[in-house]
């Protein structure tokens, strides 16, 4: 007993120890031009696992891997093991406006998640992961000297950091072997930094700095549900369904604009005002899956999902919106993903690549913002591999996401990538008694 609180409490520790990591500057950091508006770029969710079958999850059992995008998938694991997954994150980038081409790469931290048994049926999850990510440096010089007229060029620069993250409490409990339900209770905190700095090179005029600092807090609830039947001696289907609270945030938002020249600053404007007073929402969202599984071969996929942001308070928050030279809009967002696994023989003892699990997926995404009346839509393939490691369930995951967000018309940016994932899924026996004493 005294073993198991000291591994709880281990548990503990190293949760509160990543949420930390997480929240300092760089640990988390992607780059987009498209996360300079509204809460920048909303993460990816899922592991490896998930992540390398084109995001699903909704409808998907499985005793080897952690699925949190269900709360009810808990459940479908060995009731006797403690189970942990921990992933990183390489992407490259590739932009493209007109003649105007750049490149950028980055490496993160994108979940730390933990579950193990609470009674029986039943199982408990806690973790923590990004949800949305700001990440942007943009440089210009205006020399038009129609515009400029005596003031000299003026150089414009313009750039963002921060993100949101989760840390979320889950439960499940399964009913008659084949409905399980789930909840889910979600903590966002994180900050975010956008500033604007214009400088003449005529030092008669003084630079000028702008920005906007948002410290964001806030909670929600998450619901979902499986029920699993059989189809015949050796194919079952899954349908899933999630609901997720739209939920009121807190925190402050700092909006400021400074006058510089040499050593003397003054203050142009400077306002704070509460989150809850300007009216920010998360949106609600729903997602429904199915899925089928032959044995322990094969499975397949489908997921959507919907969330409503159309409320969500940030078309007229200088924070949020105007940051950009685009017409900012938040609207609904929607996403399609599929995918397929296969395992060719999981107890070959010959043929080690017979053992693994290969993956492959496809996804569309359509963002939660238009600009200028345009939607932002992503579309991509993505592929992955488990090497499994000797000792019950454990295994190294790969994975790779091929894909494009928006295009080159109405001169929009295009922003292609190629994002590579690595997960490492630890199982352990902890409540085995022994047979001897």
């Amino acid at each position: 007993m005294i073993r198991r609180i000291e591994k709880i409490f281990l548990l503990v520790v190293s949760l509160i120890m990543c949420s930390t990591a997480f929240a300092q500057d760089g640990t988390y950091g992607a780059y987009s031009p498209y996360s300079i508006y509204g809460i920048g770029d909303i993460s990816k969710e899922g592991t490896a696992y998930n992540k390398s079958m084109g995001g699903v999850g909704i409808a998907t059992r499985n005793n080897r891997y952690i699925n949190y995008l269900n709360p009810a998938a808990v459940t479908a694991r060995d009731s006797l093991s403690f189970m942990a997954d921990f992933g990183l994150q390489q992407s490259n980038n590739v932009y493209k406006q007109g003649d105007i081409k750049s490149a950028h790469n980055t490496f993160n931290i994108y979940n730390f998640v933990m579950t193990f048994p609470i009674w029986r049926s039943s199982a408990f999850m806690v973790g923590i992961t990004p949800y949305s990510d700001v990440g942007y440096d943009f440089s210009s010089i205006e020399n038009n000297p129609d515009i400029i007229g005596n003031t000299g060029n003026i150089s414009y620069d313009s750039y963002g950091t921060g993100g949101i993250y989760q840390v979320f409490l889950g439960a499940g409990v399964t009913f008659w072997k084949k409905l399980s339900v789930g909840a889910e209770w979600i903590y966002y905190f994180g900050n975010i930094d956008k500033v604007t700095n214009m400088d003449y090179s005529n030092s008669s005029y003084r630079s000028v700095n702008s920005g906007s600092e948002l410290d964001i807090r806030g909670t929600t609830g998450k619901f979902g549900l499986q029920y699993e039947q059989k189809l015949g001696d050796d194919v079952s289907m899954v349908i899933g369904a999630t609901y997720k609270l739209s939920t009121r945030m807190k925190g402050y938002s700092t909006n400021y604009r400074y006058a510089n020249q040499s050593s003397v600053t003054d203050t142009l404007s400077y306002n704070v005002d509460t989150l809850a007073a300007s009216g920010l929402r998360f949106g609600d969202e729903i997602g429904v899956g199915i899925s089928f599984k032959g044995r322990d071969k094969w499975s397949a996929e489908l997921n959507y999902l919907r969330s409503n942001w159309s409320n969500s308070g940030m078309d007229t928050h200088k924070g949020f919106s105007a940051m950009g030279s685009s017409v900012f809009s938040s609207t609904v967002s929607q996403s399609f993903r599929a995918g397929f696994e296969i395992t060719p023989n999981r107890n070959d003892i010959r043929y080690y690549f017979r053992k693994c699990s290969y993956r492959a997926g496809i996804y569309y995404d359509q963002a939660y913002y238009k600009l200028d009346g345009n939607n932002i839509n992503s579309m991509g393939i993505t592929l992955g591999i488990t090497l499994p490691i000797p000792r019950y369930y454990n295994g190294v995951s790969l994975g790779v996401d091929f894909g494009q967000r928006a295009s080159t018309r109405n001169n929009m940016i295009r922003e292609r990538y190629a994002m590579f994932v690595i997960g490492f899924n630890i199982h352990d026996i902890w409540f085995r008694k022994n047979q001897y004493q």
